[in-house]
């Protein structure tokens, strides 16, 4: 008989999740403590935007193949596969992740836990969770260990999410027995020809932090490159380009700019740091310090460059911010590069106005202090500087005649390397862009 699902958490990772394996056939029970939210979700409305994922969602509900639940016990009792997919946010006053929802899941679940069960964490982890968890669930189960626990590491990009869900360029599967794989093996299956990665628990929970670790060194890299450039009037742009038909570097990820953001990246090098101090091993990473301070530099710089077209001060200088988002595609604006910046000339005289396609009410939310505007134009008018930090498709098409019609002075800073600087030079606008002459 088919395998039914479970997916505990149902953020950004379990609405995708739960979703996308109903989208593959199988009957999946989405749970959340948030009755809110999982009504919302019972109504077919996301609590985050995500390309695609409505529709997906709305057709899965309406087949009768995704149901949403509050109640541990329906969980346990309907589930074959227990899918754990809560969030391991950055520990308040350290770099340590907080790993309480996870053991609040496995806490909730496991009392229910009467009959032979696959538990399979997506999370992502400190190397060494999984196999604590792993041993909390036979502690604490009826059916002891006749529960087994496996990890299997989720590797989104927020805008893509369905996509890489349901075209993964690799499936890690991070197991303690034959029975664990096979299972796994099976639900995958409907995928088709995907490379399978087969490991032990903390290998598995390793992937991930490496991943984002490797990634965020490389994105880095480029904006370390960018403040050499800015001092040796070179262009970063040019070097970026250069480096990219080098097969052993590529071209992807190498774009010089504002830097990362969001709820993944920033929280996960720090907390891969903090849990190579405590195996020891923290001389291996100490290089990320560095990867995280050359990303929060270029915010900093942003904003030297910002005041400087101000004329040395953002007092009495009205500034149009285009985006809020981390990233382009999403309403995410955790650790967002884009608001840090907003906000932080706000916080210098500025009067700052914001306009972004998607994330503008979790902007407001999160800093009622600042000014809003429905369309991009609207944000711009009247403004003595633009900012592009948030490099939508809409931003990057704007014609720069109609925007210079609207401002007060044609000045504009291109946080995200985005624009064709002579187009917008051509029609009278002063551009500067990090890492550029």
């Amino acid at each position: 008989m088919p395998y039914r699902l479970t997916v505990l958490g149902t953020g950004y990772l379990g609405a995708t999740h739960a979703a996308s394996m109903a989208e593959l056939g199988f009957e999946v029970l989405g749970l959340d403590i948030d009755a809110a939210k999982i009504e919302r979700l019972r109504n077919g409305e996301l609590p985050i935007h995500e390309p695609g994922l409505q529709e997906v969602l709305r057709r899965n509900l309406d087949s009768g193949r995704l149901r949403f639940t509050t109640s541990f016990e329906e969980a346990a009792e309907f589930g074959d596969v227990h899918f754990v997919c809560v969030g391991t946010p950055q520990k308040k006053g350290e770099n340590a992740a907080d790993v309480s929802y996870l053991d609040a899941v496995v806490e909730s679940l496991a009392p229910y836990l009467t009959r032979e069960c696959l538990v399979v964490g997506k999370s992502t982890v400190p190397v060494g969770t999984a196999q604590r968890l792993a041993d909390k669930l036979v502690r604490l189960a009826p059916a002891g260990p006749l529960v087994e626990l496996a990890w299997n590491p989720e590797f989104l990009r927020e805008g893509f999410a369905v996509h890489d869900t349901l075209h993964p360029d690799r499936i890690v599967l991070g197991v303690t027995s034959d029975k664990a794989e096979k299972i796994l093996r099976d639900l995958y299956s409907p995928l088709g020809d995907v490379p399978v990665i087969v490991t032990d628990l903390p290998t598995s929970e390793l992937v991930k932090s490496a991943a984002n670790a490797f990634l965020a060194t490389k994105i880095s890299f480029i904006n370390a490159m960018a403040e050499v450039c800015e001092s040796a009037h070179a262009d970063v742009q040019q070097l970026s380009l250069a480096l990219s038909y080098d097969e052993r570097i590529g071209g992807k990820f190498l774009n010089p700019g504002l830097g990362f953001g969001g709820g993944c990246l920033p929280k996960d090098i720090r907390a891969f740091m903090a849990r190579a101090g405590e195996l020891g091993a923290d001389q291996a990473l100490t290089f990320l310090r560095e990867v995280d301070e050359i990303n929060m530099r270029r915010r900093a710089r942003m904003v030297d460059l910002a005041r400087d077209l101000a004329g040395g001060s953002f007092h009495g200088c009205t500034v149009g911010v285009l985006g809020a988002a981390f990233k382009p595609n999403s309403d995410d604006i955790r650790d967002s590069p884009a608001l840090d910046v907003a906000v932080t000339i706000g916080q210098q005289g500025g009067q700052v106005t914001i306009y972004d396609p998607v994330a503008l009410d979790n902007a407001r939310r999160a800093h009622p202090e600042l000014s809003y505007g429905s369309s991009a134009m609207d944000a711009a008018r009247g403004a003595n500087v633009v900012l592009l930090l948030t490099e939508w498709q809409e931003f990057i098409d704007l014609d720069p005649e109609a925007l210079g019609a609207v401002v007060s002075t044609r000045k504009i800073v291109d946080g995200r390397n985005a624009l064709d600087a002579e187009t917008w030079r051509a029609a009278g606008w002063h551009y500067r862009a990090l890492g550029r002459p």
